[in-house]
């Protein structure tokens, strides 16, 4: 590290491995309305997602969700306020990141610990994401979700900037425990420029 310096700290450290509890990621189990409108959001045409007799002569045998849809799945009930909105109420300029994590967490929803970053390290970026497919969910599944931080270790940039890279995996199951798909993504907090 530059300077000797280190922004991963053994409180840090000891949260790798940490998992949230196994909650319903959705308020209602897989039904072709809902279907419907999402493969329309992503301008997804394909007719094994809504087809019925198409599907049934795809190596699936009946109908199946795109890839990414259980990622899209949020247990946020009607009429509670949606994390991301009142991130932007209590700071107008959020990046969108920064601030959600916190207006969604409560004591009671099951989510991951919070990371301590030290206040060096201000700027939040995300690092990408990636999907690795299991098993297409099907109309009826009720899907699971269950986080991990599966691991943080720091970096010095080019730039001489410390930043802390942070890996959270989210597996996604079925009613049944089938696994469906996991999820990474990657997000970075480093020091500002």
């Amino acid at each position: 590290m530059s300077c000797g310096k280190s922004f991963l700290t053994d409180e840090i450290k000891a949260l790798i491995g940490a998992k949230s509890e196994r909650r319903q990621a959705s308020l209602f189990e897989i039904e072709k309305e809902g279907l419907r409108r999402f493969t329309q959001a992503i301008m997804d045409p394909d007719p094994r997602y809504w087809d019925e007799e198409f599907a049934q002569s795809t190596k699936f045998g009946e109908i199946v969700t795109p890839p990414i849809y259980c990622t899209y799945l949020n247990r946020t009930a009607p009429g509670t306020t949606d994390p991301i909105s009142l991130a932007f109420d209590v700071d107008p300029l959020s990046d969108g990141i920064r601030g959600v994590r916190d207006a969604a967490a409560s004591d009671d929803d099951g989510g991951l610990p919070r990371i301590p970053y030290p206040p060096e390290l201000p700027a939040t970026l995300n690092g990408g994401n990636e999907i690795e497919v299991f098993k297409y969910p099907t109309l009826g599944d009720v899907i699971y979700a269950q986080s991990e931080i599966a691991n943080v270790h720091e970096r010095v940039g080019r730039a001489g900037r410390h930043m802390l890279i942070t890996t959270t995996e989210t597996t996604y199951t079925n009613q049944d425990g089938e696994v469906l798909c996991i999820t990474r993504a990657t997000g970075l907090r480093r020091e500002a420029s």
